[in-house]
């Protein structure tokens, strides 16, 4: 699958490439934050559709998302978002959205730059410029979307044009799925008190408890499968519901860096992830979940797409290469892994993981440190070194929130006990 990289220029327009000189063109265009089964429902029509007529299919990302680049915007007199900018509620990056439509079969990303002039732009024009430039023939689209300036091209407008113009058709999936529930328009991340996986705090209530808490945290109404509904479960430690509308557990990517070593000291090496990650970062608290090696990250093997502290460079390799017979992943493929292979069911490069993220209060009044870390200890008797690699950590289960332990002593029987639970999970799963 072939991704492009696209920038409209200072008036909206942009140079777009020839994407086929004698195939037709299936495209759906998006945010798809997260990719979760709403996303996929459209994609995989776009895929079919494609394949039914020997057409091209082709998935166009709108990056940044556009109601952040509108918020904006909005704020600072309508500038576009600073390049360096960085989404922290965004879900997942371009890159991982990119990964899971190469996985149902697309043949080809657009990934456009998201800007003001370009948002002003109707949506007739922008159709007709995937019409006449990209050689757009079916349109496929999920039952609430919306494009052009003012978002006034919604459903009903695209199928007029549709109808007024002939040179496209509109194909609408049903995208649905559960249909509705209400969401708080600002909402804080909650660490769940006790252990275990919370329950979805809505689904306790009955419908004049859910009418007056919806009042009361001036919520709006979202589908259940939305980017939306899942970044609020995972404030609120609720990883399982959320993996649920995803298809697959929820993720975060970011490069090991060194830490305080603590954990090696006491027998628990952590892969420190640098502050800067891909994906939403659930609640505080800890998990029990998946670390998966990405790679180098200077490595063009993780951009299809750095766990412990000490060990060799090549510890890593070595057991993979170990690994290989058991996981069944072909040797000739171990000098060049993608990021599908590494992190495919039975990978040797992807180990269970008790992952802690906080603030280490334990040791926070001593360090005086007070930073925000995610932590992954792979339950492994492998040696691993993963400085200044590419790392995956999923999160498949909530198991507690950060606590305050009375000293290292104790602090190590929780995390063996982090661990266990873990490896019963993660195997059950």
């Amino acid at each position: 699958m072939k991704i492009t990289r696209l920038t409209p220029d200072d008036n909206g327009l942009v140079d777009w490439p020839t994407l086929s000189s004698h195939k037709r063109v299936v495209m759906t265009i998006g945010v798809f934050d997260g990719m979760h089964k709403g996303h996929q429902a459209v994609v995989r029509r776009v895929v079919e559709l494609a394949k039914k007529t020997d057409s091209l299919s082709v998935a166009m990302i709108l990056d940044p998302r556009p109601a952040l680049a509108h918020t904006y915007a909005n704020e600072h007199d309508g500038m576009d978002l600073p390049v360096d900018f960085v989404d922290t509620q965004a879900l997942s990056s371009v890159e991982q959205r990119a990964r899971v439509m190469d996985e149902l079969g697309v043949d080809r990303v657009l990934v456009l730059h998201y800007t003001m002039a370009f948002a002003a732009k109707s949506f007739r024009f922008f159709l007709g410029q995937m019409v006449g430039k990209l050689g757009m023939r079916t349109l496929v689209l999920g039952q609430d979307a919306a494009m052009g300036a003012n978002r006034k091209g919604d459903i009903k407008a695209i199928q007029e044009l549709c109808e007024a113009t002939r040179v496209f058709e509109l194909d609408v999936v049903d995208d649905l799925g559960p249909g509705y529930t209400w969401v708080p328009s600002h909402f804080e991340p909650k660490m769940p008190e006790g252990t275990g996986e919370p329950q979805d705090p809505r689904e306790a209530m009955n419908k004049a408890e859910l009418r007056g808490w919806s009042k009361q945290n001036n919520c709006r109404k979202v589908r259940v499968w939305s980017s939306s509904n899942v970044r609020y479960l995972l404030s609120q430690g609720c990883v399982k519901a959320a993996s649920e509308i995803l298809g697959r557990d929820h993720a975060v990517e970011g490069a090991v860096v060194h830490g305080e070593q603590r954990g090696r000291e006491i027998g628990f090496p952590t892969a420190n992830l640098a502050q800067r990650v891909e994906g939403y970062v659930p609640v505080d608290g800890v998990y029990a979940g998946w670390l998966v090696d990405l790679g180098p990250i200077d490595d063009d093997a993780n951009n299809d797409g750095g766990t412990s502290d000490g060990g060799t460079a090549a510890s890593s390799a070595n057991n993979a290469a170990q690994s290989t017979a058991s996981s069944g992943v072909n040797a000739a493929n171990l000098a060049s892994p993608s990021a599908q292979m590494r992190m495919a069911k039975g990978s040797p490069w992807r180990w269970p993981a008790a992952i802690s993220i906080g603030t280490k209060p334990t040791y926070s009044d001593e360090t005086g440190i007070n930073e925000r870390v995610i932590e992954p200890y792979c339950v492994t008797d492998d040696w691993l070194d993963l400085y200044d690699h590419k790392v995956r950590v999923e999160f498949t289960q909530f198991l507690r929130g950060q606590v305050k332990f009375d000293g290292t002593d104790e602090l190590k029987v929780a995390l063996k006990d982090y661990a266990d639970q873990t490896l019963e999970i993660v195997d059950a799963k």
